[in-house]
């Protein structure tokens, strides 16, 4: 792996994106692009701010006899939620009182920090959400053959920002889950504890 490699690797798996990065070291972000791409080198005071940044020895960024020290990607909730919009579904996976329940769903939303996804109250699952927040999430990608596999702490969310981005997002929530008199939906956040794609 080249140093620019390297950058974009530790970066993404710390969750920071270029123009955070670019913030904590005062530079722009097309400058950690320049790095990332292996167009432009970190100044030497620039390495020892990363390499404390990203956890990891300068030594490791700039000797590529130095493979992958178990770099291990973890994306960020953008790169969850676009894996996941391109197969169009997902399966939730909850578990009550050690009985564990798959289901399909379809909506989902992230804000770049947390992934969203919305759930009718009448259901099951709703109910099973609200008893134990642990779940796992899973997508399969049938062009690429690559599974998304995703686990953490599901909590009913109230912002009504993010309920409006989900309403424009997806008209058929509303079609769905909505009549006259009452809102039958309900948003839940998910904190991501792991994320891996195989």
């Amino acid at each position: 792996m080249t140093t620019g490699e390297k950058l974009s690797a530790l970066r993404k798996n710390k969750g920071y994106t270029q123009e955070q990065l670019a913030g904590f070291l005062n530079v722009s972000r097309q400058s950690v692009s320049r790095w990332e791409m292996d167009i432009a080198f970190p100044e030497t005071e620039k390495l020892i701010k990363l390499s404390r940044l990203l956890d990891c020895s300068i030594d490791f960024l700039l000797n590529n006899d130095l493979q992958e020290q178990e770099i291990k990607y973890s994306p960020a909730a953008a790169d969850c939620f676009n894996f996941i919009r391109e197969c169009s579904y997902f399966f939730l996976a909850t578990s009550v009182q050690n009985v564990p329940k798959l289901r399909p769903m379809g909506f989902i939303y992230t804000d770049e920090n947390f992934l969203y996804f919305a759930t009718d109250k009448r259901k099951q699952v709703y109910s099973d959400l609200m008893c134990n927040p642990q779940v796992e999430i899973a997508s399969y990608n049938l062009n690429t053959r690559r599974w998304i596999r995703i686990s953490g702490r599901a909590d009913e969310e109230s912002s009504m920002l993010v309920r409006d981005e989900m309403l424009s997002l997806y008209p058929l929530i509303k079609q769905e889950f909505t009549n006259q008199n009452e809102v039958h939906f309900a948003i839940f956040r998910l904190q991501i504890s792991d994320a891996h794609i195989d």
